[in-house]
C-alpha cells in the first residue's frame, strides 16, 4: 500500500498493452482503479490477474460516447497505437483520440479530477531534428495514410492545452516513444512484435526498407515508471514531456539481437517502405531527467529477453 492516499483511478484502455501495466502499478499501489476500455485491440487475458483484486473494476465502453463517473485521476490511454490496428478503421481513430479527448476533459473538467494524456513521438512525424525535443512542432504529412494517428493525437494535444489555459484542468502530457515488453499483441504489425513472433517461429524476419532506420525501444516498466511520475509531479509543470529510451537502434540492429536472443535461423528479407515511415527516432529526455528524475534504467537486451519469454509462454498455451 502507497504511503499516499488512496485515490480513484480511471484508466482508459486500461486492458491495453500500457493500459494493462499501468493498471497492475496502480493496484499495487492501493488505489482503487476504474479500467476503461471497449475491447477493439484491449484484451481481456492482460486484465484477468486482476480481476480477483477488491480495488480493480473494469467497464466496457467506448469513450466516442460521453462517461459519468467520479474520479480523482484519469489516465488517457485509448487509442490503437499500432498502424495495422489505427489503419483498420481511421475515422474511428481519429474520433477517438478528438472525441475521446474531449470526453476526458469534460469529464475532469466537471469533477475537477487530474488528466494525463498519453501522446506519442509520432506528433514529430518523420523528423528533421534528431534527437527530437518537446520544442520541436514535428513533420507530418495531415492527409497520409498514419495521419489518422499523427494527426489525431497532435490534435488532442491542442485540445489539453485549450482546456487548461481556458478552464484550468489540471492536465499532464506525455509522448510516448517505442515501447515494448510482455503483452504486445502479436499481431499488432509492430517491430518488435513482428521480429519476436518470425523469430521464435522460424519465418523470414521481414524489414521494410534497407533496415538502416533507427528507433529508440523504451521498456514497459520504464515507460509507467515515467507517467505515475508525471501524474504525480508538481501542477506547474503540464509537459508535453518525452518517455522514451534515447538508445538508438537500427531496424537490422535489432532484428540480428532477436535473432541471436531466440537462437532462430530466421534469414532477413527486405521490403519497400510504407508511406510517411519516419527514418529516425529518438527522444531528448533531458526535460524528463530535470522535472522528473526520471531516466529509463532497462537495456535493450534485458527487455527483448522478458518479451520474448513471454511470447513463448504464449506459443506454450496454444
Amino acid at each position: 500500500m502507497s504511503l499516499h492516499r488512496a485515490k480513484r483511478i480511471l484508466v482508459t484502455g486500461g486492458a491495453g498493452f500500457l493500459g494493462s501495466h499501468l493498471c497492475d502499478r496502480l493496484v499495487t499501489e492501493g488505489h482503487d482503479v476504474l479500467c476503461l476500455d471497449n475491447f477493439f485491440t484491449g484484451s481481456k487475458a492482460n486484465i484477468a490477474h486482476l480481476m480477483k483484486e477488491p480495488n480493480f473494476e473494469t467497464i466496457r465502453h467506448d469513450l466516442v460516447q460521453p462517461l459519468y463517473l467520479e474520479v480523482d485521476e484519469i489516465y488517457n490511454l485509448a487509442c490503437p497505437a499500432s498502424p495495422i490496428h489505427y489503419q483498420y478503421n481511421p475515422v474511428k481513430t481519429i474520433k477517438t483520440c478528438i472525441m475521446g479527448a474531449i470526453n476526458m476533459l469534460g469529464l475532469a473538467k466537471r469533477v475537477k479530477a487530474k488528466i494525463l494524456q498519453a501522446s506519442t513521438s509520432e506528433v514529430y512525424g518523420d523528423p528533421a531534428v534528431h534527437p527530437q525535443p518537446e520544442t520541436y512542432w514535428g513533420n507530418v504529412n495531415p492527409i497520409g495514410i498514419r495521419s489518422c494517428y499523427d494527426e489525431g493525437k497532435r490534435c488532442a494535444e491542442t485540445l489539453f492545452f485549450d482546456y487548461y489555459r481556458q478552464n484550468r484542468v489540471n492536465i499532464r502530457v506525455v509522448r510516448i516513444f517505442n515501447t515494448y515488453g510482455p503483452r504486445m499483441h502479436p499481431d499488432d504489425g509492430r517491430v518488435v512484435s513482428n521480429f519476436v513472433v518470425q523469430a521464435l517461429t522460424g519465418e523470414d524476419i521481414t524489414i521494410f526498407g534497407d533496415g538502416t532506420q533507427t528507433r529508440s525501444f523504451c521498456y514497459v516498466d520504464d515507460l509507467i515508471d515515467g507517467m505515475v511520475k508525471m501524474m504525480n509531479g508538481p501542477d506547474a509543470f503540464v509537459g508535453p514531456v518525452n518517455l522514451g529510451n534515447p538508445g538508438e537502434f537500427t531496424i537490422s540492429e535489432l532484428a540480428r539481437m532477436i535473432i541471436r536472443l531466440t537462437g532462430s535461423t530466421s534469414r532477413l528479407v527486405f521490403r519497400p517502405l510504407p508511406a510517411d515511415d519516419p527514418m529516425q527516432r529518438k527522444p531528448d529526455i533531458t526535460m524528463a531527467q530535470e522535472r522528473l528524475d526520471w531516466q529509463p534504467g532497462i537495456q535493450l537486451e534485458e527487455g527483448l529477453n522478458a518479451t520474448i519469454a513471454y511470447f513463448r509462454g504464449m506459443r506454450n498455451k496454444i
